[in-house]
This record gives structure tokens, sequence and C-alpha cells, in this order.
């Protein structure tokens, strides 16, 4: 059986995890979150009252047990037994999330479960290092981004969708502070790998994308 490995990066808010989710299902591959891997430790440090650097956090490192589970809505995580899938995507884990990203043991332990995830199946991955780092060797890359004002108006929409409410510049602020983390960070920072395909979906609908991604995947098998 051939297995084909596609990672898809980008920068907070771009749409990558509803994309691959889409591609994944349309292809049969198995669709691996990785930002909900990170989203997991960082509700851990949230309701252990954990500092989200330092020697404390990477003592407890071995404490996390994060697992993955499939369901017909798709991927469930498991942070140490408790189904954690919705609580992961609240306001407070975002920015928590983008904080424990740095931290080199958190990011190590994460990536060899990612690894072996990826070694038995058609993999659709989606993060901000997969292309460069965690699959380097993925058979098709893509960098998925859109404008900041887009990516905040799109967030803002969601959370309206699920009867939250946020101001708008906040968000745009926390997307920028986000972004800031990711690139700047010195352990596999979020950038666009050489041999990735750029896709600013800015002004492109969801299905357009999705359509695209999938061309590109059918063109590499």
């Amino acid at each position: 059986m051939f297995i084909i490995k596609v990672a898809i990066d980008g920068p907070a808010g771009a749409g990558k995890s509803s994309i691959a989710k889409a591609v994944a299902e349309k292809t049969g591959f198995v669709y691996i979150d990785t930002g909900a891997m990170y989203r997991a430790v960082a509700l851990y440090t949230i309701l252990h009252k954990l500092p989200t650097s330092g020697d404390e956090l990477e003592k407890a490192i071995d404490k996390i047990k994060i697992d993955i589970e499939y369901n017909e809505k798709g991927q469930v995580l498991i942070l140490c037994g408790e189904d954690v899938t919705s609580r992961i995507r609240e306001a407070d884990v975002s920015i928590v999330a983008s904080d424990v990203a740095t931290v080199p043991a958190v990011r190590l332990k994460l990536v060899d479960i990612q690894r072996r995830l990826a070694e038995n199946h058609s993999v659709i991955m989606d993060g901000r290092d997969i292309g460069t780092y965690v699959l380097p060797d993925a058979e098709v890359k893509i960098f998925l981004t859109a404008s900041v004002e887009e990516r905040a108006k799109r967030r803002f929409m969601q959370l309206k969708e699920n009867g939250e409410t946020e101001d708008i510049e906040k968000i745009k602020k926390d997307i920028a502070y986000r972004d800031k983390n990711d690139s700047e960070r010195k352990f596999a920072p979020l950038r666009q790998a050489e041999d990735a395909i750029y896709i600013d979906t800015s002004d492109m609908t969801m299905q357009k994308v999705i359509e695209k991604i999938y061309k590109i995947i059918r063109e590499a098998q």
C-alpha cells in the first residue's frame, strides 16, 4: 500500500483544521490535528496552574498523557483519560497553546507522537512546522495563509455561530501575538518549507481551497 503524507502549515486562523478535515474526508486519509495536541498541553497547564515554560512544565511533561481517538464525528482528543475536544477550543486555551508550543520539551514529546501516527497510514497533518520539522519528507506540502484581517473576521464569525462574543480588535491582537510567537520561537519556528505550495485564502471560498489541495494531492499520487 502506497502511503502518502500531506503537511499543511500556516499561521493561526488560516483555516488549516477545517480545510484539512474536509480534504481528509475527500481522500480517505487520516486527519491529524497537531494543534489540538498543543492545546491539550495548554489546558493541562491551566487546570494544574502550571507556568507555560520553565523547569516546572518540563518536569510535568511525562504526566501529560494525550491520546487521539476517532469516531463518526472525527478526531477526539483525550487528555489524561478525559475527552477535552470542545474545551481546548476556548479562547483562554488558544493563547496559552501558543506559549507552550515554544517549549522544546513539549514539542519533542508531541512530535514523537505525530510521527508515529504517520508511519502506517496516509495522513493529512496540519500545524505550524509539519513540512519543515515533523514530516520533512511529506510528499505534499502546503503553506496556507490569509491576511490578519480576514483571519480575525473568520474567527469572529466562528465564535458568533457558537454563541460567543469577542471584540474583533482583540481577536486581531491575539492572532498577531500568536503569529509573532510562532514565527520567532527558536525551536522549529513557523515558516514555509522551500518545497511547499503557497496558498493565500483571503479571497477564496473554503470549497475552492479544498478542491485546489485535493487536485495537488491527486497529482502527487
